[in-house]
Formats: C-alpha cells, sequence, structure tokens
C-alpha cells in the first residue's frame, strides 16, 4: 500500500532532515509526488502482467488494431490509473493535462514523446520498461513507435498512466510559425491522454 507521501523539503547535512513548507504545501494541487506516480504506474505495470486485471482487458484478448483502447484500473480522490493500448498512425495530438500531475510506464513496445522544451519540441522514444513523468505545465505528444525490434502488429503497445489530481481538462495546442505555443482549445475530459481514438 502506498504510504502518505511528503511535500517536505529534505535538507542533507550528514544526516537527512526534514524542513516542512506550509506556503509550499498549500500550493500544491495532490499531496502525491512524481516519484509516487511513477511507483504506481510500475506497480500497475506489474498487476497487469500478472494478471490482475485480465477481466478489464478486450473480449477475447483481441487488442483494437485501428484505434487507442483504454480501461481505468483505479479511481480515487487522489489518483486515476490507466492502462492504454496504443495502435500505429494515432497520436494524443499536443496537449497539457490542466492541473494535474502524470507518469507512465511502459510494458510492451515503444512510444514517442514530442514535447515541447520552451522553444522547440524535443523527442525522446519510451521502451518497454521505461518510465516518464509529466508536471504541471508539460504539454507533449505521444504516439504508438516501433522498437528496437520489429513488433508483430497484432501485439499492442501497453503503457500505464496516473493522473494526480485525477484527470479533468486538457488542453490542446499548435507550435506557430514564430516558434511558440498557440493554445487551440481546451476540453472537460476524465478519459487518459485524449480521447482513446
Amino acid at each position: 500500500m502506498l504510504s502518505a507521501p511528503s511535500s517536505d523539503i529534505s535538507v542533507f547535512s550528514g544526516r537527512s532532515r526534514r524542513l516542512p513548507v506550509p506556503h509550499l504545501d498549500a500550493a500544491l494541487p495532490t499531496r502525491l509526488l512524481p516519484a509516487d506516480l511513477l511507483w504506481i504506474t510500475d506497480q500497475g505495470a506489474d498487476d497487469v502482467l500478472s494478471g490482475k486485471f485480465d477481466h478489464l482487458l478486450p473480449p477475447g484478448g483481441i487488442w483494437p488494431t485501428t484505434n487507442r483502447w483504454g480501461a481505468r484500473l483505479r479511481a480515487d480522490e487522489d489518483v486515476d490509473v490507466w492502462l492504454i493500448s496504443w495502435v500505429p498512425g494515432k497520436s494524443t495530438e499536443l496537449h497539457d493535462h490542466a492541473g494535474s500531475l502524470g507518469a507512465l510506464t511502459v510494458l510492451s513496445g515503444a512510444l514517442s514523446e514530442f514535447r515541447w522544451a520552451g522553444d522547440q519540441l524535443v523527442h525522446r522514444t519510451l521502451h518497454d520498461g521505461d518510465q516518464a513523468s509529466f508536471p504541471i505545465g508539460w504539454v507533449h505528444d505521444v504516439a504508438w513507435t516501433s522498437g528496437p525490434i520489429e513488433q508483430d502488429p497484432i501485439t499492442p503497445t501497453l503503457s500505464v498512466h496516473a493522473y494526480s489530481p485525477p484527470l479533468t481538462a486538457m488542453s490542446y495546442y499548435d507550435v506557430t510559425d514564430r516558434g511558440t505555443l498557440r493554445r487551440t482549445r481546451t476540453e472537460l475530459t476524465d478519459q487518459p491522454e485524449g480521447d482513446l481514438k
């Protein structure tokens, strides 16, 4: 079970001490930290791989091949956890997670992430076993990509995502000709990484 994380700032001088910072505690949108979300997605990945969530998988174990698919694994007032399958040719669009922190663990296959770095999009590839966390203000696009070993098209890329507080809205962006971000729309949603389509 996840222990209650601390939002205290650690001071290291020989021995570790924790000093509370009440004005920062009040400003945080969640009691969970990025490290907590990474742990939650890692645990969720283990649970999926061990069969704990087999009852939530697509009927007959047949994964969609034309659209992304997702199932909510956990939901409470602190965190929303999702299993998502990814297919070639579909992406999330450039977006943020409004006031939610996020994290993911890749279970199988690989994902491409294009993240806004303030003046350009920066690319990285996340392979099975890789993790990533997303602070508030993180703007990115996520899509299926081929991994180092050619993947059978029937075997999906799978990832577990956690959002805290639970996702309620996402804003979408375009990169302008001047190399800046322009918000194109904001949508209320409880779907992970945008509508699963």
